[in-house]
């Protein structure tokens, strides 16, 4: 069940917001890209960076929160997640103000899911990176410009994220790609 479990130190998430209504989030080439510097600003500090997806509607991450072994256990969930309200409220300030625009530009919460075991973990990447050909935006994951697939695929390019984690389930680059084209089932994964 999403958004139940409390975030943890060390504790590897799916996480995903959607836009408030029927707008999108992504209006144009730089709202993308600042996003992606709000997430390095705001969530890069408290966590590493799996996997992400960027679409019109909504976002999905995949992360791993640092050790924060100063922070009592009690408050910890409220220092983790303050990132997120951070990075939203920024987005949603400046893009309100870019296109005149007053209210709420996400959902309420940010809906998550505690992944456990290393067959979730890696349906998720696959489900993360696939999202744009799910929805119907491309017919090849390759053609969205908006996800870190790319970035494991030129794993010779710097990168903020942490592809080390995730390429040590994949014996080659080439099994990464097989994994990416394959059909994997989604139905126990309860994204409502």
């Amino acid at each position: 069940m999403l958004n139940t479990e409390s975030f943890e130190s060390e504790g590897v998430y799916h996480i995903f917001s959607h836009v408030n209504g029927t707008e999108i989030i992504f209006r144009e080439s730089s709202n993308y890209q600042y996003f992606l510097e709000k997430i390095e600003k705001y969530i890069l500090p408290v966590a590493d960076i799996y996997a992400y997806c960027l679409l019109p509607n909504h976002f999905h991450l995949l992360l791993r929160f640092k050790n924060f072994d100063e922070i009592n256990h009690e408050n910890e969930h409220h220092f983790l997640m303050k990132s997120f309200s951070d990075l939203l409220n920024a987005y949603a300030k400046a893009y309100n103000k870019v296109y005149n625009r007053k209210g709420a530009l996400f959902l309420n919460t940010v809906k998550r899911k505690r992944i456990r075991d290393e067959k979730y973990l890696l349906k998720v990447l696959h489900y993360i990176h696939n999202n744009p050909v799910n929805h119907g935006f491309v017919n090849q994951i390759e053609d969205w410009k908006h996800t870190s697939y790319s970035s494991y695929v030129n794993m010779q390019k710097s990168s903020k994220m942490e592809r080390s984690e995730i390429m040590k389930y994949f014996e080659t680059l080439e099994n990464f790609i097989l994994y990416h084209r394959s059909d994997v089932e989604y139905d126990f994964m309860d994204l409502e």
